[in-house]
């Protein structure tokens, strides 16, 4: 139960005076000050200030509320007291600009309780005369005031079945709970009122049930027991009775916020969304592409405005072009742009000629507000998000990256390094043979055999020895320089099994498979037979 402190009474407004000697004085120091401004420069005109927002009754006559139903339940007191001080009078006289607030949508139930409670008007609103004439011409001079009943026949009014989903039950009264002796609720609290709390939250849970509760004169009074059987009860306070037309004002003021609140529940937490268009990758094999992205506004009833917008996108290096840096957006409106993706893709270590695949994902900065959000607060939370929610952020990117002569060029790059390594390798391991090769018995036969030494290796034939072999050369540095060794391996049969080796120095003599080899390194000039040997 909500209980706003009174409000504050205005000050009373100023009172002209005649001027006297102070007041001639005070005249005359304006009139100087404005003659001295007047000759100063004008100063540089200031920006035009941003165009205000819409008042909440341009939103409500935007949301057509004067189209959405409401139940108003007024229940007047018309006991006694009420002839005090003219109150029942006043509560006639200020029921009628209440009454004209309403639109011919509205449900009114307009009922007087005093010892017993009676129904005065029953039907659509709009005709706030005939409502008002059916209210008695004066208060019952002796009747009690029974709270309770009026409430029962309140709560039957808004559990109606064709009833509206917002309804709002007006309590007036200047007394406290005092019913004829007769009456249901004879105390202000017991098991009937319990049970009055039980229907109203059954119908609360159907209907936004609001109540309003304004007591009336300076005394206690029972308008507070509104509160404990409609939970959601504003009591409103006014100093005295001639303030009654502005709090029913207020009580219709709240009601049609609740009326705007329930069109805007399914607003409330709505925003922007924003996807790429659907299609294949995009090619940016000249260095840019473009794809349309669109910016939806998800509410039905709300306004929305982005500002501060800006685009870019995560995985490749790429800058986005094309979308504005504000827009708004009418309820459930889409906005698409063309944005153009400027970049290439990367064709990493090895820039050979190819098709790349890649995905950026999008990601947009920006604030998103609604010009209804301040003029409908408090009573409605819209809660818009203040982002733009990416729906669908990625999109696939294709290009051609690398050069087309990578790979020749690789191709020729390795050719030539395993020619060069091949030319090393044989420059050691098969360098050119020179000079002559003398093949013989070493312990007597026919005069040694000549072979003369070419190319880079040979094949060993010998007709005087038989057998067969091989000889090579093999570069080798010393301390006196390079130098070229023969490696000979020999079979005397011929047959893997009895095959061996050895090495030659330049000028050298070895023996293989009984076999004397000597290396004359001078093959034009002759050579006598050895010594020792048989001639």
């Amino acid at each position: 139960m909500n209980h706003p402190a009174p409000a504050p009474e205005a000050p009373p407004g100023p009172h002209p005076e005649r001027p006297h000697g102070r007041g001639l004085v005070r005249q005359c120091a304006a009139l100087l000050a404005a003659a001295f401004l007047a000759a100063l420069p004008a100063a540089p005109a200031q920006a035009a200030p941003a165009a205000p927002g819409p008042t909440r009754a341009e939103i409500y006559r935007a949301l057509e509320l004067d189209r959405e139903p409401a139940d108003y339940v007024i229940l007047v007191d018309t006991s006694g007291s009420m002839t005090k001080e003219g109150r029942y009078n006043t509560v006639r006289s200020t029921l009628r600009p209440f009454l004209d607030g309403l639109t011919a949508e509205d449900h009114v139930a307009l009922f007087t309780f005093d010892s017993r409670t009676e129904a005065r008007y029953v039907g659509a609103a709009g005709d706030t005369s005939k409502i008002i004439a059916s209210l008695p011409g004066t208060p019952t001079p002796d009747g009690d005031t029974d709270i309770g009943a009026a409430l029962d026949a309140a709560l039957k009014e808004v559990a109606r079945d064709d009833a509206s989903p917002v309804a709002s039950v007006v309590l007036l009264t200047d007394g406290e709970h005092r019913p004829a002796a007769h009456s249901r609720y004879p105390k202000a609290s017991g098991p009937a009122w319990d049970a009055l709390g039980k229907r109203a939250r059954a119908v609360a849970g159907r209907t936004e049930l609001a109540g309003y509760a304004i007591p009336l004169g300076g005394g206690a009074t029972g308008a507070g027991l509104l509160a404990d059987v409609v939970p959601d009860t504003t009591v409103l306070r006014p100093k005295g009775i001639q303030d009654l037309g502005a709090y029913l004002a207020r009580a219709g003021d709240r009601t049609r916020a609740r009326k705007a609140a329930r069109l805007l529940a399914p607003d409330t937490g709505k925003g922007v969304t924003a996807a790429w268009e659907d299609g294949g990758a995009l090619d940016l094999g000249d260095g840019s592409a473009t794809r349309k992205l669109t910016l939806r506004s998800t509410t039905a009833h709300v306004p929305l405005t982005v500002s501060g917008l800006r685009a870019s996108v995560t995985g490749p290096d790429l800058t986005v072009e094309g979308l504005p840096g504000q827009l708004a957006l009418e309820p459930g409106e889409s906005k698409t742009y063309a944005l153009t993706l400027h970049g290439r893709l990367s064709a990493g270590g090895l820039p050979y000629r190819r098709t790349e695949d890649a995905s950026a994902t999008l990601h947009l900065a920006g604030r998103v507000t609604s010009s209804w959000q301040q003029p409908l607060a408090p009573d409605i939370e819209l809660k818009t998000p203040p982002a733009v929610r990416v729906q669908k952020a990625e999109v696939p990117l294709r290009a051609s990256v690398g050069s087309a002569a990578f790979l020749p060029l690789l191709a020729a790059v390795v050719v030539l390094a395993v020619l060069a390594g091949w030319l090393a390798w044989r420059r050691v391991n098969r360098p050119p043979l020179r000079g002559v090769l003398l093949l013989a018995t070493p312990f007597g036969g026919p005069l040694p055999e000549r072979i003369e030494l070419r190319g880079r290796m040979m094949a060993l034939r010998p007709v005087s020895t038989g057998g067969r072999g091989t000889v090579h050369g093999r570069r080798r540095s010393t301390g006196e320089g390079p130098r070229t060794e023969l490696h000979i391996r020999f079979s005397p049969d011929g047959t893997a099994a009895r095959e061996s080796g050895a090495v030659c120095a330049p000028g050298g003599e070895v023996v293989v498979g009984g076999v004397s080899f000597t290396h004359l390194a001078e093959p034009a000039r002759a050579q006598a037979p050895a010594a020792g040997w048989p001639g």
